[in-house]
């Protein structure tokens, strides 16, 4: 018994190693692809240009934000003139220590190959350490060109903290909390702040017109309103050139009228650069200096849009335009409106209409500053000093603020708020429940070495046609492919394992998309195909995916013999096989290429299994080194392919519907059996998206309890 229990450990040993042997990451597909992707570089007078459109598309809020400030700061008017002065040195260190200082100099340095805003850094982070919760990530995504990481010291601190992080699961759920949060208060914070801006703006009608009526304020803001968003379709650079004149043009006026105001009424607020006057306006006031920061913190709404919208400008024009442009007109504005005030402290209330306090915005801050200490010490590797710099000059500034907003959540800062919980929901649900799917491909996938013992008919009939099998997985063969040949007694003469893989990079340049390699002895004809994209790859309506796969294939087959032709020990040695069996768990090792071989008497190939690139760098006259044998084997199997796509193409899809188990809470059972099918239901299905025909397509279905 016990030479028997030995015996079959031994077994299931070989069994697992010949598995791995079988079914090898593509290492040497991935690191013989082409690096074609190069950064942009600009020149001046292009830098010149893109720092114009930002103006039009990235400093709107914070243009219009002088409209609703000081009005929100004194919603019950101005007593004395240091409160004004005290409250106008607020505003100019808050636009000095977050817009200028926090985002322009240090945030926007952290972006995602020119892609900025919270899921940029969380990818940036993903990137390096093992955080994310779903583990799909492999070594060899790491060849990737977009995909740029930093390697460290084993006793550094960078590396402590990245074991730190990896450590326990709660970590990285923590974290993606967290950047869920920030992504939902910037969408609650974004539906508001748009109406909130042209309805201040379309207030001013009413200095002129005090009798007009409210109704009529708010049917012109949404006139305008709807002329913006009909413009968004024509695409950032139109809309840019578009807006940017206009932008342009207002920050000078408002600059320019703010100069005059300090000449004409009262020159004395420039006192207000003094950081002193702010000590006082706290000392003064005391609890209404504190609830009045609520109102001064709408000063920097809009700030989270200089690294949210990145994507469309470099970061050296963001920071041209606010430098030189934006942040010395804002201060003449402010300071010529405290000008102002002080000489007629009853226009306060009557220059601007009041809004809804814009509090999601401080969230978002408070979000993008935690995030930032991992980034400062894992990707920058910055000096711990400089980390607590940065952390204390962010959080005094934004803590004070984020109070102040929760003693006005009752006055309509619960909006956004209440928005962005919804989102949070809907996200985390979605989020949980596709990790739980994950987790269920991962654990009931099948043995590639069973599925190559069963011989190269897999044990059924081969019909002639093309397969292709959609999973997630990219190792393994998918639960649904057993499923499928358990209950069908055939299967097509060519099967391609098709994984879809979304990796923590902005994109994946094409000629990097698509890893082929053959699973097994050419006679089995079943392949396996990775399809990698970044989180901003669209795939687009007229793209062909299955043209793109068939043709992915077809060079693989011609580089494929062209490797062969350089050595005779890379080629495979099929010879036809007795009678159909399970491969026996014997390995031998080929000396002259250091490769781990499997036999089973008549069957032998090397578990290599011929690895070679969708694309290859190979050239010039090393074709001439082709073997008559190999150029006659790839044009029968390229025939063979051919024939197999003209006899027709089957798409198989598995259609995986997750319930709650019977004995789980009613808060579970409502967000996955209701929640979660809802929004699967109203979801595009990858059939969809990869424009699958519908008559190509085969749904597997199968339930997965949580």
């Amino acid at each position: 018994m016990a030479s028997l229990s030995e015996s079959e450990g031994t077994n299931r040993g070989s069994m697992w190693e010949l598995d791995q042997n079988l079914d090898q990451p593509m290492d040497e597909e991935a690191s013989r692809l082409k690096n074609m992707y190069r950064e942009k570089k600009f020149s001046s007078l292009l830098l010149l240009r893109l720092a114009f459109q930002s103006l039009g598309v990235v400093f709107g809020d914070l243009g219009t934000s002088p409209l609703y400030v000081f009005y929100n700061a004194f919603p019950h008017g101005v007593e004395d003139d240091e409160d004004v002065i005290g409250a106008l040195s607020l505003i100019i260190y808050t636009l000095t220590l977050i817009p200028l200082l926090k985002y322009v100099f240090v945030v926007l340095r952290a972006n995602d190959n020119g892609q900025g805003g919270t899921f940029a850094l969380y990818s940036l982070l993903c990137r390096h350490a093992k955080i994310s919760t779903i583990p799909n990530q492999h070594k060899t995504d790491e060849d990737l060109t977009t995909y740029s990481r930093q390697t460290y010291e084993e006793n550094s601190a960078a590396a402590k903290i990245k074991r730190w992080l990896e450590a326990h699961a709660y970590k990285r759920n923590c974290l993606l909390i967290l950047v869920l949060i920030g992504t939902c208060t910037a969408i609650g914070d974004g539906i508001l702040t748009p109406a909130i801006s042209v309805l201040s703006a379309s207030g001013g009608i009413k200095v002129q017109n005090p009798n007009m009526s409210t109704d009529v304020v708010v049917i012109v803001a949404v006139i305008i309103l709807i002329g913006l968003f009909s413009m968004q379709h024509y695409g950032t650079d139109k809309v840019g050139w578009l807006f940017a004149p206009v932008v342009l043009l207002w920050f000078i006026l408002i600059g320019s009228v703010g100069a005059l105001n300090i000449h004409k009424y009262n020159s004395s607020v420039l006192k207000a650069y003094n950081p002193v006057y702010i000590y006082r306006y706290f000392q003064r006031r005391n609890s209404d200096s504190w609830a009045s920061l609520g109102g001064i913190m709408l000063s920097i709404t809009g700030t989270e849009a200089l690294f949210a919208d990145l994507c469309h400008f470099p970061v050296l024009a963001i920071q041209i335009a606010f430098t030189l442009i934006v942040f010395p007109c804002l201060l003449l504005a402010y300071t010529g409106q405290a000008a102002y005030i002080i000489s007629h402290k009853d226009h306060v209330a009557d220059a601007f209409y009041r809004s809804i306090p814009g509090t999601a915005v401080v969230i978002v801050m408070l979000v993008t500053t935690f995030l930032m200490v991992p980034i400062m010490l894992l990707v920058w590797k910055s000096h711990w000093i400089l980390v607590v710099t940065f952390i204390v000059l962010s959080l005094m500034v934004e803590i004070p603020y984020f109070s102040a907003c929760l003693l006005k959540i009752d006055q309509g800062g619960w909006v956004p708020l209440v928005i962005a919980t919804a989102f949070f929901i809907i996200m985390y649900v979605w989020h949980y429940c596709t990790v739980k799917r994950y987790e269920f491909e991962m654990h009931s996938k099948v043995s590639m070495a069973w599925i190559l013992g069963l011989g190269p008919s897999l044990g059924l009939v081969r019909v002639p046609g093309i397969g292709f099998v959609y999973t997630e997985l990219a190792s393994g063969v998918p639960h649904i492919f057993s499923h499928f040949i358990t209950n069908l007694p055939a299967i097509h003469s060519v099967v391609v394992f098709v994984c879809v893989k979304y990796l923590p990079v902005y994109t994946v340049p094409v000629d990097e998309r698509f890893l082929v390699r053959r699973i097994g002895p050419k006679n089995f004809h079943i392949f396996r195909c990775v399809a990698r994209y970044g989180y901003k790859d669209l795939h687009k309506k007229d793209e062909d995916f299955e043209k793109m796969l068939f043709n992915c294939l077809l060079s693989f087959l011609r580089l494929e013999s062209m490797m062969e032709g350089y050595s005779d020990s890379d080629e495979f040695s099929v010879p036809e096989q007795k009678a159909e069996g399970s491969i026996n768990n014997a390995f031998l090792t080929d000396k002259t290429n250091n490769n781990t071989m499997c036999s089973n008497g008549d069957l032998s190939y090397s578990s290599q299994d011929s690895i070679v690139p969708v694309q290859s760098p190979l050239r010039g006259n090393s074709l001439l080194r082709y073997s008559s044998h190999a150029s006659h084997t790839i044009s029968d199997e390229l025939e063979f392919l051919n024939r197999c796509k003209d006899a027709g193409v089957v798409h198989i899809l598995g259609n995986t519907v997750v319930l709650a188990r019977r004995d789980s809470g009613i808060i579970k059972k409502i967000a996955v059996n209701y929640m979660y099918a809802f929004m699967r239901k109203i979801c595009r299905e990858n059939s969809v998206i990869f424009n699958v025909p519908h008559e190509s397509l085969l749904n597997v279905g199968q339930i997965y309890y949580i």
